[in-house]
């Protein structure tokens, strides 16, 4: 009995994904040991945050496509539901409302619009495939904005930021025109540039985001206070060179110069004591991450699944350009982890989440064509 439960088990994983994942968890451990100034709970911690993740990833591995199909609607309205509770009876922290206390625990039902988007959107033009028109993008677009603009309110604009990605990437796969595409690009590209006058921003941002963006621009302008992050990242990330300062031989890092270096600043940490050749490993491994969901997406055997296995594709390497750009003082400081890089539980069930949902795609495809 065992032995068939394993076997079975066996069978819903996609040994490559599975395989690409374990490389960078392994990868990470080598630096949070390092960030962590040797740190063996936080690294025995990050092990139990990934057998969590891991359970997660096989339950919906398991799950057959079709299942996924049928509760796609069901989980966007709950975590819609979800998120105006927050806006109502949220618990506020450092002035945002991101928690909604449930009883038992808190959660953060943004975390779950990041899954549930993408279904809902996958699901909707899934029912249309035969006929997609104009009218059933800008339907996909409301449903779309109705989530990112509860989230902003909250307010969170890194969360926004991936949860629009992952709704956009839908869009592009469901075959967006590429003149849409590139009209919206343009005024993006003009809205981002508008954002730069801080009137403006102060107009359509809260105070603090349009701090981070002038941080973005001058960290120098204020170095012991919001431009700390930024300095520090670059600093550190500079100071490797090609070949690293060595394990565990970081100055900045051991020093405790780089902040948040377990968690959102990791990277500068591999930066400074792996350099170059460190960061140029990472990105590989990312890649074949990235490659894999693809890889799986063109396979899917339903529009539903090649849609969402894009998107969660996508999404990983929106996860890992947000967090690398804002380390090294590209982008905003906006508080996305290094996809299972960074320490930490949540952000890394979510992802696993999502590669379980690929395998689950994946599976259904090898069983049609067996």
């Amino acid at each position: 009995m065992i032995k068939l439960w394993l076997m079975r088990l066996v069978r819903n994983i996609d040994p490559w994904l599975l395989l690409f994942t374990l490389l960078v968890f392994a990868y990470s451990l080598l630096v949070l040991y390092s960030a962590s100034n040797r740190d063996l709970d936080r690294v025995v911690n990050k092990f139990a945050h990934l057998a969590v993740a891991c359970s997660v990833m096989w339950v919906i591995a398991a799950i057959p496509q079709q299942t996924l199909l049928r509760l796609a609607v069901p989980a966007y309205v709950l975590a819609v539901l979800l998120l105006v509770g927050v806006a109502l009876f949220g618990d506020v922290s450092k002035g945002a409302r991101r928690w909604l206390n449930i009883g038992i625990g808190r959660i953060q039902p943004s975390e779950l619009m990041k899954i549930a988007l993408p279904m809902m959107l996958a699901w909707y033009f899934h029912q249309y495939e035969a006929v997609l028109r104009w009218k059933n993008f800008l339907v996909a677009a409301v449903l779309m904005l109705v989530p990112v603009g509860l989230i902003l309110k909250q307010p969170d604009l890194g969360t926004a930021m991936l949860v629009s990605a992952a709704g956009f990437y839908v869009f592009y796969f469901a075959g967006l025109s590429w003149r849409l595409i590139g009209a919206m690009t343009l005024a993006g590209s003009g809205l981002v540039y508008a954002l730069l006058d801080w009137d403006v921003c102060n107009r359509l941002l809260h105070e603090y985001q349009c701090q981070r963006i002038a941080t973005m621009l001058d960290p120098m302008e204020d170095p012991l206070g919001t431009g700390y992050h930024i300095i520090q990242g670059t600093i550190a990330i500079g100071s490797g060179g090609i070949f690293g300062r060595g394990w565990l031989n970081g100055t900045q890092t051991h020093l405790d110069f780089i902040p948040e270096r377990t968690t959102d600043f990791i990277f500068a940490v591999l930066g400074e004591e792996l350099g170059l050749v460190g960061n140029i490993v990472l990105l590989v491994l990312y890649l074949l991450v990235i490659g894999r969901g693809l890889m799986i997406s063109s396979r899917a055997s339903t529009l539903f699944g090649r849609l969402l296995a894009g998107s969660i594709a996508l999404t990983f390497f929106t996860y890992a350009f947000v967090n690398m750009g804002m380390v090294s003082g590209a982008l905003p400081v906006v508080g996305v982890p290094l996809p299972l890089f960074s320490y930490g539980g949540t952000a890394m069930v979510s992802l696993m989440a999502g590669f379980g949902i690929l395998m689950s795609i994946n599976k259904d495809r090898q069983l049609m064509k067996g």
